[in-house]
């Protein structure tokens, strides 16, 4: 869906200045959210301080933006062939995937996917490590039965979208739980290793779990076997994060100089050592303060599609307030903590101008809105979408900036994977976005691709060069 332009203003007599009045006091504390480029240019530079702080050893455990190594240094080359499954855990739903990677009749390489969501209960987020793999285990058991491949022992990839301490393509240290799970025993502890005792506990099927990838960097394998540039995987959805392939030299907690490795930034943890003080708004606050880490992903919470939603609601809250919608009052449901979905800030700024969309929108959340109500929404829904996707990119930016510098390329040509619900589902997102992004890096040609079922898909490919790898090592 395009993006198309915000308010259509009413044309209102001098009579009706308190209708213009009400706009103007509106736009005035939407201000706040608006970012000039060297503000944006200053989050850069910040964001790549931490990150080289995080690759070096003698200040990796003090920074925020902690550069994960990930172990993944080979890209898929066509060659690998086979089935795969791969399990995708990274949100509220789990994704289990058979993934048949093959030639067609050209001889060129060809990927052919089977998936099916299972939705996580709470209990299994929050309650213990066992728990939430025993759940998994029995969602991959009713995927096998489902496509009479029980018997088979497949090759796994397992998508796992935390902070993990990779000790090798098979092996993470879980660092701490993001998005909502709490699941306890799982914290310090082997990944790989819990999923594959509740496969044995299970005891009806084998696995053999070959690779754990984070979901930015499945993206990023995914978008490479379509364009060979991709370099850069990116998630923009409940969470946000990044990848790219560094410079071995530079990765001190691995041992190695040559070639690149996929390094997964973390970078949703930027600002927790106080970074982005000076950017984060009273509402940033209370979203933070009201969540289950605070403190904690607060560049995160400044983007994703977990907050979005709420800190739009904030902002509602202040403008009634104010006497400035809603003739000074709230519904209950307004009033109440999550009611308002980022979802909904997706529907309403896709209003075409006649206003439906919102009215619907904040009818359902028990509130009668005039049209001037109407408008002044939209202007907040586009205040904090924007200072969203302006704040990535001012990230993303000081990625490919630093890849360029690493490179000594006077231009650099480079391609970003993207996934996740904000990037795909919000009408104009993308296009500010690739906007800023752009601005920030006048000296390298940036090409985005979107996704499509790149976490699964990713998982199994690298599984695929994880196994080829594998065998080359045994036969030699």
């Amino acid at each position: 869906m395009p993006c198309v332009r915000s308010i259509q203003m009413v044309k209102m007599p001098c009579s009706y200045s308190p209708a213009v009045d009400k706009i103007l006091m509106a736009e005035q504390i939407l201000s706040e959210f608006r970012l000039k480029k060297d503000e944006l240019k200053e989050v850069m530079k910040r964001m790549q301080r931490e990150m080289d702080r995080g690759l070096r050893l003698e200040t990796h455990e003090q920074a925020s933006v902690k550069m994960l190594p990930t172990y993944v240094c080979s890209t898929p080359e066509g060659s690998e062939v086979g089935d795969f499954l791969a399990l995708d855990l990274g949100g509220t739903n789990f994704r289990v995937m058979l993934v048949k990677v093959g030639e067609d009749e050209e001889r060129s390489w060809k990927v052919e996917t089977k998936n099916q969501m299972y939705s996580i209960p709470e209990d299994a987020m929050t309650g213990t490590a066992q728990m939430l793999f025993d759940y998994i285990a029995e969602c991959m058991s009713n995927f096998l039965d489902r496509h009479h491949i029980k018997h088979k022992k497949l090759p796994l990839g397992f998508t796992f979208s935390f902070p993990v301490r990779h000790e090798d393509i098979d092996k993470g240290i879980l660092l701490n739980w993001t998005k909502g799970f709490k699941a306890s025993g799982a914290e310090g502890n082997n990944v790989v290793g819990l999923l594959r005792d509740a496969i044995k506990r299970r005891g009806d099927f084998e696995m053999d779990v070959v690779a754990m990838v984070n979901d930015t960097v499945a993206t990023m394998i995914s978008c490479y076997y379509e364009d060979r540039s991709c370099e850069v995987g990116m998630i923009v959805g409940t969470g946000c994060n990044a990848c790219y392939m560094e410079e071995m030299r530079t990765v001190e907690l691995v041992e190695g100089e040559q070639g690149r490795m996929c390094v997964n930034t973390e970078w949703g943890a930027f600002g927790n050592n106080g970074e982005l003080e000076e950017f984060r708004l009273e509402y940033d606050r209370v979203v933070d303060e009201t969540s289950i880490n605070p403190g904690q992903q607060l560049y995160e919470k400044l983007i994703s599609g977990k907050y979005m939603g709420e800190l739009v609601r904030l902002v509602l809250m202040k403008l009634v307030n104010e006497d400035l919608l809603f003739n000074g009052e709230a519904s209950e449901l307004l009033k109440t903590g999550g009611s308002l979905e980022t979802r909904y800030v997706s529907q309403m700024e896709s209003d075409t101008g006649d206003r439906k969309q919102i009215y619907n929108v904040l009818s359902s959340l028990g509130v009668l809105p005039s049209e001037l109500d109407c408008d002044i929404v939209r202007l907040v829904c586009e205040s904090v979408s924007t200072r969203s996707a302006h704040m990535c990119a001012a990230g993303l930016a000081g990625v490919i900036n630093l890849m360029r510098e690493r490179r000594s390329e006077e231009a650099l040509k480079i391609t970003v994977g993207i996934d996740g619900s904000v990037y795909k589902l919000h009408p104009c997102f993308r296009d500010r976005f690739h906007k800023i992004v752009r601005d920030l890096s006048p000296h390298c040609e940036i090409t985005f691709i979107q996704s499509e079922e790149g976490s699964g898909r990713g998982a199994a490919l690298i599984s695929a060069v994880a196994c080829k790898m594998a065998a080359s090592i045994l036969t030699q």
